[in-house]
């Protein structure tokens, strides 16, 4: 591009002929909670949560139980805009009490179950929780570790009662939730994200994928990810529809439930339409209204075969911690394997630039991290569009493409795994002295972490993992290793990874 020369900028639009009315503040309902309290009043004997063994809650017994659980908390002196940090396997008791914690006002922030000491102790040195609800010890000693002055709870929050003074009144603009993520490097960044912002989204999805009280969702996806907690839980509880929760994905389960209990609903990641796909009971998939898939980009063959085999032509969109959702392919008309689909309602997309970056606005789009003055200046151009780090194209039907990142984000089984973190603790290693993480295409886990080690000797993959679980979660190790005598590097001394990916290094001796 000649000097001067204007950056190319093209706007996708939402198509409103393809969804029905969009509102997220009808009838003065402007914060998730309130919205739930319309439903506590006016469909309180519908079931809206259903565990595994079949056990069913109705909207008024959520109602009862977290009214319970916010006054069990306002009893230990947590008071509006505290930080609680929630880490649990999915069940009802750890929904009662994500519930509560909106109710009160409290801001959650969701903590993956799988985090080891160094992960956790930066959450909370950085978002300085009052509380917290863990349902593992070595976890909590994590945590106590970290801060002894930290309110640790079990999911049943098995304290005395206490009153809870104001429910339901949590400003609009309040935080709701901070998710920590980040980009290639650094540390994980706390995304703060309104009421306003989730309400925002989860009406754009109510609309979009014509979600009503009647639809029943069967739910695997993980409670501190934004697809299982964001769009999975939030989105029902906005419906008004109901779950199915499971505590984890395995294929009988999700075809047990369905039959059981005549779901409409499944989202997954690519990973498990991959697993589901393999079974022989993957058929009966074929009575759900819907089936979504995200947070990772789900193969165009994968699509397909899905398809022909159940008649289900899954809905792929797309969305990020920082802004909940942002597009999809639509419901009512064409779904493009390959293609995430089309904006969602109130929310803008342009690409700007070449390559082509994804930058959105809308009210969905959150407003900054926590306490990160200097990243909030990088994550915003000077109109202030949101910059995803996400390369994309349009398609000729106006379909939007992912087709690479600006970062070295990897997306493995549907969770992010930052290559600079696994560097770092490969070096920690006796034998290491240089790592490089890369991802590589995967059919099963859309991508998987890859690693090349510059090592006094070879080091084999099971000695790698068995090292790394002391520091990271089982999902960020890597699937393959690879031992060289250097890394490419350019001029100045950076490490070139696209030649990793490129094979132009490509090792022998391979783990």
């Amino acid at each position: 591009m000649s000097a001067g020369q204007p950056l190319k900028t093209s706007i996708l639009h939402h198509r409103p002929d393809e969804t029905g009315p969009y509102d997220p503040t009808a009838r003065g309902l402007n914060t998730p909670p309130r919205v739930w309290a319309n439903h506590f009043l006016h469909q309180a004997d519908q079931t809206c949560l259903i565990d595994p063994s079949g056990r069913a809650m109705s909207w008024a017994e959520l109602d009862a139980a977290s009214r319970t659980i916010a006054g069990r908390f306002a009893g230990l002196g947590l008071r509006r805009g505290d930080r609680i940090l929630i880490s649990a396997q999915a069940s009802f008791d750890l929904a009662v009490a994500h519930v509560a914690s909106l109710r009160l006002g409290l801001v959650v922030v969701p903590t993956n179950v799988a985090y080891r000491a160094g992960e956790i102790a930066h959450v909370v040195h950085d978002a300085r929780p009052r509380a917290a609800i863990v349902d593992d010890e070595e976890r909590a000693g994590f945590i106590s570790q970290t801060d002894a002055s930290v309110i640790l709870m079990n999911p049943e929050v098995e304290i005395s009662d206490a009153r809870a003074s104001e429910l339901d009144r949590v400003p609009s603009d309040a935080p709701a939730l901070i998710g920590y993520t980040s980009g290639t490097t650094g540390r994980p960044k706390g995304a703060v994200l309104t009421h306003a912002n989730l309400l925002a989204s989860l009406e754009a999805l109510r609309v979009a994928w014509r979600w009503s009280p009647e639809d029943r969702l069967v739910l695997a996806l993980p409670l501190f990810h934004m697809h299982g907690l964001g769009v999975g839980l939030h989105g029902t509880l906005h419906a008004g529809g109901s779950a199915i929760l499971l505590p984890k994905f395995e294929p009988r389960a999700i075809f047990d439930a369905i039959g059981a209990h005549q779901a409409s609903l499944f989202f997954g990641v690519p990973t498990m339409y991959h697993r589901l796909v393999e079974d022989p009971r993957v058929s009966e998939l074929a009575t759900l209204r819907l089936c979504v898939s995200g947070s990772a980009a789900l193969p165009a063959e994968l699509h397909k075969r899905f398809e022909v085999i159940t008649g289900q032509r899954i809905v792929e969109r797309y969305g990020m911690t920082e802004t909940a959702m942002l597009i999809s392919n639509p419901v009512d008309a064409e779904r493009r394997p390959g293609t995430v689909g089309v904006p969602l309602p109130g929310v803008k997309v342009r690409l700007h630039g070449q390559p082509s970056e994804i930058e959105v606005q809308g009210p969905n789009v959150f407003s900054g991290y926590w306490e990160r003055p200097e990243a909030n200046q990088q994550a915003f151009t000077e109109d202030l569009w949101f910059r995803t780090g996400d390369l994309g194209e349009v398609d000729e039907a106006g379909y939007l493409r992912i087709v690479g990142r600006a970062k070295e984000l990897i997306i493995s089984g549907g969770y992010n795994v930052y290559p600079r973190e696994v560097e770092d603790a490969l070096c920690l290693h006796p034998d290491v002295s240089e790592a490089a993480v890369v991802g590589a295409p995967s059919s099963e886990w859309g991508e998987q972490v890859e690693a090349y080690l510059v090592c006094s000797r070879k080091i084999e993959l099971q000695e790698t993992k068995g090292f790394l679980s002391q520091h990271l979660a089982s999902y960020k190790s890597p699937r393959a290793l690879y031992c060289v005598d250097e890394l490419p590097r350019n001029a100045l001394g950076k490490v070139q990874k696209h030649r990793l990916r490129e094979g132009q290094v490509w090792p022998d001796n391979a783990n």
